[in-house]
């Protein structure tokens, strides 16, 4: 737990603060003048005219379809690609397994809860803070609300709906590269479906469900998921690496990556997938999402270079598995700003994720020992809060209507600080309940065996 605290304190640092207090302003209600007559009635007002129906833009429709195709295709086969060929021969069946069994598990989970209480609006109003400001309503269980007819802006509610299911589907499967080798199946399966309710779904909505949500009142900056997404999910990645301990024989035997051709190809299709990642956050076919998709481009490009150049200062030589890490700390770095930051701003937070993110792989880890397999805290944590800060100073106004500043900067520290701490806590707790029960690591025997065959009785020959 020491190692645990320790990292976190650091954290802190980075996000530019030890501690994080503060108080919105009440703003006092003026009193109403002392009258001591009734006064004349006002003549009746013209009843307002009534609101127009929502109108199915097809362009946005189509381009959303797409969109949420090529998230979808970041978890299967991407992730799922990537994350398996850096394991070791006798666990990549099982690393893909995980990402492919979450696809399913989610896909019914969010279904049934998740979407509700991420985006349900029920009690929530712009400036007040109570429990829906938090936690969405349970009235959309089993999307019972939502017909062929609903429509969210311009597209229909359920390609919206699906939209944000690719999401919630991939967040937790990142989680999976940080105790890559060593957890139960059976364990990390419920640890999901608690984790997807209690701390993804939390934060989506206090972040994105719009005036009322806790985040989104602070006026916190996140287009793509910086925060929902890849701080949730990094933190998460630490605290179950920290509670499973090392792999073993973790910094005395090699466990090097056995078919980087695989995490190269996954690489190539996580970048493609995130163009609907990032540009189909617009929810529309427009300017906007254009330029997201450029920005998503330059940053993505130049942390690949960044890391590479990193690597081969300080290693002697530029690997193939830095250039796709560097890559994808690059995409993750611009999730939160690309629809708020143009192409200068791009290239500089493309430059601090590939150089920056390349220390938290190696040196970082190492100065703390602790195992997080495949890089999931190094990359998308680190990577999320270098991208939530620099969305702060390099927002330009005409692109996403917040110009950057020194205070957005602090909002976004506070954001990135308050998603830190709930999700560190948040999923403590459920790990804790779960080791108790189910318990969450493999047998000794079960480890050096390899999980292909220990758990799924399959092997890659």
């Amino acid at each position: 737990m020491k190692k645990l605290f320790a990292l976190f304190t650091l954290v802190a640092m980075l996000t530019g603060m030890s501690a994080m207090a503060y108080a919105d302003d009440a703003t006092p209600a003026t009193a109403a003048p002392a009258t001591t007559m009734a006064p004349a009635a006002a003549p009746a007002a013209p009843a307002p005219a009534p609101e127009a129906a929502p109108v199915l833009d097809t362009g946005a429709t189509a381009w959303m379809l797409t969109s949420t195709a090529l998230v979808l295709m970041m978890t299967i086969p991407g992730l799922a690609l990537f994350y398996g060929g850096m394991v070791r021969k006798k666990n990549v069946l099982d690393t893909m397994m995980q990402s492919f069994a979450i696809t399913c598990l989610i896909t019914v989970v969010w279904m049934v809860a998740g979407y509700s209480i991420a985006f349900d609006t029920t009690g929530m109003a712009k400036g007040v803070t109570n429990f829906y400001s938090f936690f969405g309503s349970l009235n959309n269980l089993f999307l019972s609300n939502m017909t062929m007819k609903s429509m969210t802006g311009g597209i229909p509610e359920s390609v919206f709906m699906t939209f944000q299911m690719t999401f919630a589907i991939i967040t937790p499967a990142l989680i999976t590269g940080a105790f890559a080798d060593r957890m139960k199946f059976s364990t990390m399966l419920v640890f999901m479906v608690l984790w997807s309710l209690l701390i993804y779904s939390p934060i989506a909505h206090m972040v994105w469900s719009g005036d009322g949500g806790f985040l989104w009142d602070m006026g916190v900056l996140d287009f793509a998921g910086g925060t929902v997404v890849h701080i949730n999910a990094g933190v998460a990645g630490l605290v179950t690496a920290l509670m499973l301990g090392p792999r073993l024989g973790y910094g005395k035997e090699p466990m090097a990556p056995h078919n980087l051709v695989l995490t190269v190809i996954g690489a190539a299709l996580l970048w493609v997938g995130w163009f609907g990642f990032n540009a189909g956050s617009a929810v529309a076919a427009d300017g906007r999402a254009g330029m997201a998709m450029a920005v998503t481009q330059i940053a993505t490009g130049t942390a690949a270079l960044g890391w590479m150049f990193a690597e081969w200062i300080f290693k002697g030589k530029p690997s193939v598995l830095g250039i796709a890490s560097g890559a994808v700390a690059g995409l993750v770095a611009i999730t939160p700003a690309s629809g708020f930051v143009g192409p200068v701003g791009a290239l500089v937070i493309g430059v601090a994720a590939g150089v920056i993110c390349f220390w938290a792989a190696t040196s970082l880890k190492h100065m703390f020992g602790y195992d997080d397999s495949l890089d999931a805290f190094g990359v998308h944590a680190i990577g999320g809060i270098v991208g939530a800060l620099l969305t702060g100073y390099f927002a330009i106004e005409s692109i996403g209507g917040t110009a950057g500043s020194m205070a957005q900067v602090w909002i976004q520290a506070k954001g990135v600080a308050i998603t830190i701490a709930y999700t560190a806590i948040g999923t403590y707790i459920i790990l804790k309940v779960l080791d108790m029960v189910m318990g969450l690591r493999v047998t000794e025997e079960q480890e050096r065996e390899g999980l292909d065959i220990a758990l799924h009785g399959e092997r890659v020959e």
